[in-house]
């Protein structure tokens, strides 16, 4: 998948890395997330005004697509009414599969958001405004710009960490809660259990499941010895079902306090985006159990995505 990219930041090691995660975690600080919420209280109400009180709803392409991607769009500056267009785009990118010799239509999407953005930082080199892509072109390492491979790369991974990691997460929360939906009553009697369930909804069913990685250095584990220059493949998804670290890892628990789970990954390539697909899906569950609390999927006309790292759908009926 990842010679589908120009380079990017999680495929990046220190010291570059570091220089380069510096630069975009000015815009996920924890203020600067908090100041969010109403906009994104404002978003998620907007999409549900759109929906009907009762009958058949497609749950991505009305709420769990639209929302995260608004978000992100208005964070870097695009307009929102390109964001059905970069959907498509990233759908057809995540589901590009190397091993299976998916090439073609994954470098057209490629491709295609490349040529999209150069047009667009050169727009923001000749007009700065107040959002992040202005931040990445104006950036400055050790008094360099970024290369515009950089800024291509910086992009991509804005766009389509930044929306497809919330919707996957929306969706199987939505699945999950239809399957049970004594728990589903619990969180609309008390929306502040809310917040510890989705870490439960992160562990239980998690969007993202793994990402390939290089070793460094020589590990051993369980009895299985790898070597420097290794490809491992770290199954984010497995980890959080490992009944070692959460008993009866197969049962989802709102109770459950899974301060262990790895959903974003762990260590310095920990998801930057974390706190704010928290807070939007803290955002979009509290209010549609409101408003909306009692909802089945028909799964046997879901959709899923066919992806190898990440776990969602394309397409889900909600009645």
């Amino acid at each position: 998948m990842t010679e589908l990219f120009l380079p990017m930041l999680i495929m990046s090691d220190p010291p570059r890395h570091t220089q380069l995660r510096q630069i975009v975690s000015r815009a996920f600080t924890p203020r600067r997330i908090a100041s969010l919420e109403p906009h994104i209280e404002t978003l998620v109400k907007d999409l549900l005004d759109q929906t009907p009180e009762a009958g058949n709803w497609e749950f991505v392409s009305g709420f769990a697509g639209p929302l995260p991607a608004i978000v992100i769009a208005d964070m870097l500056g695009v307009p929102r009414d390109d964001r059905d267009q970069f959907r498509a785009w990233s759908t057809t990118l995540i589901q590009s599969n190397p091993v299976r010799g998916e090439f073609g239509a994954g470098l057209d999407a490629a491709a295609a958001l490349y040529e999209y953005f150069t047009a667009f930082l050169a727009e923001r080199r000749a007009h700065p405004q107040d959002d992040l892509m202005t931040a990445l072109v104006q950036a400055e390492v050790d008094g360099e710009y970024l290369s515009e491979e950089e800024l291509l790369g910086f992009c991509l991974l804005l766009l389509v960490a930044g929306h497809e990691t919330t919707t996957n997460l929306l969706s199987n929360s939505a699945v999950v809660l239809a399957q049970h939906p004594d728990v589903r009553q619990q969180l609309a009697d008390d929306p502040e259990l809310v917040p510890a369930a989705v870490e439960e909804l992160l562990r239980f069913d998690s969007p993202v499941q793994g990402l390939a990685r290089t070793l460094t250095a020589p590990v051993e584990l369980h009895g299985e010895s790898m070597q420097t220059g290794d490809t491992v493949l770290l199954l984010f998804g497995s980890a959080n079902r490992d009944d070692h670290a959460f008993p009866h890892a197969d049962r989802f628990d709102v109770n459950r306090h899974p301060e262990r789970q790895v959903a974003f990954g762990r260590g310095i390539h920990f998801c930057l985006g974390a706190s704010l697909a928290r807070l939007e899906a803290r955002i979009a569950l509290q209010t549609l159990l409101t408003r909306r609390p009692d909802w089945d999927v028909d799964l046997d006309a879901a959709v899923r995505l066919h992806s190898g790292p990440i776990r969602g759908y394309i397409s889900l009926p909600m009645q």
